[in-house]
């Protein structure tokens, strides 16, 4: 399955008070639920007549359908996180201001990524001289929420009145915000790419809710959702039908890494914290949730307590915890994270090639991808939602090695030149775009070729990694034909059943660096 800012140096001892003790509700879970639950919405629905029904709705004319992505100078930056509360920070230095948001992984939003991949001159805009010919557009969920006795101080006095107010897997107002931001971006960079269309288009999701579109917009295009349970094949969650990326066998180690890690970074800041707590024994694990909790209640309701609590120091930390648990869980050091991927991979191949799927061996729904009206071939835009734990998959079967470089990640410390970055990867409505062109074989040539390159947010990923790709280019290219015989290599060296179904053991350290189970 889609945002604020602060810094705080080390916080300051607490002058000596009677401390309050925390009131009988504290930790509790607030809800609330609106629409009324009682109310009849029809009680009073004659006197609130449908635009419909009022009429005079106006000239309203269409204009043509933009293509910016091609025709501006330059491409729009994302740094925006309006309308969510950036905590006041304590900043002094000639450098720019240590933005938290950045750290925090999968829990923030997106941002413009520039050369985080290795392509520091590649610009998102279609290259000079290139024609758009197709785009390949999967975007994550935007921002969600997951899944007594005490007396305390100081900056930690606001628990003796603390709530929970989050909800379950459910889009925030911010996280309700980004997709259709996103969504509005993409209409304003390839809108021009909907007058190849001959027929209504279909887009995929997932039946988790929260992926669904505005409704009135329903009759532009087929909404294809694909049941998300176990035991249901489902490219956009594929880790329902790997059972070992559930498991003991495969599934796990991502915790261990990430929990290694956080008894070490928090190990000072929980003598730091407890001093301001009475009646209550902190640890490592319940400081690393009061930093999950500064995330979560950010992004649900605008501004939290929680963030102003740890320094740049621990923020780093708290970001390499979360890449720990994706490289390990999600990514290249997972033994089954390319077997999770390498379904989207077949059915990328297969929309490339407009060749029907025939052997379904892996997480492709046979019943879905073996129907040509629930998966066309002929469309000049694809569209998916998914999960972010399934984009870190995808790009680990699709063989993006830069970000593996420096791998495996240490359990104990960060390493220096560090290439994976969640934050980068998979954060709140994140979007791997593949772009397929028709660009000049060569500067004085005026034949064209057809290339393919992807751009993870608004960085272009170097395809070096996959066979055939091997040359350099600084817009991110590879031949068309390059990329589908690479990826057919791809997906016939990942073995699916053994890998997601198999028993094994992983090794000790984990040395796997491309999401396959070493044999």
């Amino acid at each position: 399955m889609l945002a604020a800012c602060l810094f705080l140096g080390v916080l300051p001892l607490a002058i000596a008070a009677p401390a309050e003790s925390a009131s009988a509700f504290v930790g509790s879970t607030v809800t609330a639920t609106f629409p009324l639950p009682d109310a009849t919405f029809t009680l009073n629905e004659n006197f609130f007549p449908d635009a419909e029904q009022v009429g005079f709705p106006g000239p309203t004319p269409t204009g043509a359908e933009p293509l910016a992505i091609a025709t501006a100078p330059v491409a729009a930056l994302n740094y925006d996180t309006y309308p969510i509360i950036a905590p006041s920070e304590q900043y002094a230095g000639a450098g720019p201001a240590f933005n938290p948001m950045y750290y925090w992984g999968n829990l923030g939003p997106w941002y413009s990524v520039g050369g985080a991949f290795g392509l520091p001159e590649t610009s998102p805009q279609i290259p000079a001289g290139c024609d758009l010919e197709q785009v390949f557009a999967t975007a994550l969920h935007a921002a969600a929420t997951n899944g007594r006795g005490f007396s305390a101080t100081g900056p930690l006095e606001f628990l003796n009145t603390w709530t929970y107010k989050l909800g379950t897997d459910v889009l925030t107002p911010f996280g309700r915000e980004q997709p259709f931001d996103l969504g509005v971006g993409f209409r304003v960079k390839y809108g021009s790419l909907l007058n190849k269309f001959t027929s209504i288009p279909v887009f995929r999701t997932t039946s988790m809710v929260g992926f669904f579109g505005v409704p009135e917009y329903l009759t532009s295009y087929h909404e294809e959702i694909i049941i998300e349970a176990t035991g249901y094949n489902n490219t956009l969650s594929p880790y329902e039908t790997c059972t070992n990326a559930n498991n003991d066998v495969g599934g796990n180690i991502g915790n261990y890494a990430s929990g290694n890690w956080t008894q070490i970074y928090l190990k000072e800041t929980t003598k730091r914290l407890q001093r301001y707590l009475k009646g209550y024994k902190l640890t490592p694990n319940d400081v690393y949730a009061m930093q999950e909790m500064c995330s979560y209640e950010t992004v649900a309701l605008g501004y939290s307590e929680f963030c102003g609590l740890f320094t740049e120091e621990e923020w780093r930390g708290f970001e390499y915890s979360i890449d720990l648990s994706f490289w390990y869980g999600q990514g290249p050091g997972s033994p089954n994270s390319a077997a999770r991927g390498v379904g989207y991979v077949q059915e990328l191949v297969a929309r490339l090639t407009k060749t029907p799927l025939t052997v379904f061996d892996t997480n492709l729904n046979g019943t879905l991808d073996g129907n040509p009206i629930t998966f066309p071939l002929d469309q000049p835009i694809y569209a998916d939602a998914t999960h972010d734990v399934v984009i870190a998959s995808i790009i680990t079967a699709l063989n993006f090695t830069t970000m593996a470089a420096n791998g495996p990640l240490p359990w104990d410390r960060i390493p220096v030149g560090q290439t994976y970055h969640v934050q980068d990867i998979a954060a709140y409505s994140s979007n791997l775009v593949g772009q397929v062109l028709s660009c000049p074989a060569s500067e004085k040539s005026k034949e064209k070729q057809k290339y393919i390159r992807f751009l993870l947010n608004d960085g272009g990923v170097p395809l070096t990694g996959i066979s055939h790709c091997e040359t350099p280019n600084k817009d991110g290219l590879c031949l068309l034909d390059n990329f589908v015989q690479g990826m057919r290599e791809r997906i016939a060296e990942i073995d699916y059943a053994y890998d997601c179904l198999g028993n094994y053991t992983i090794p000790n350290p984990d040395t796997i660096i491309d999401g396959r189970m070493i044999r």
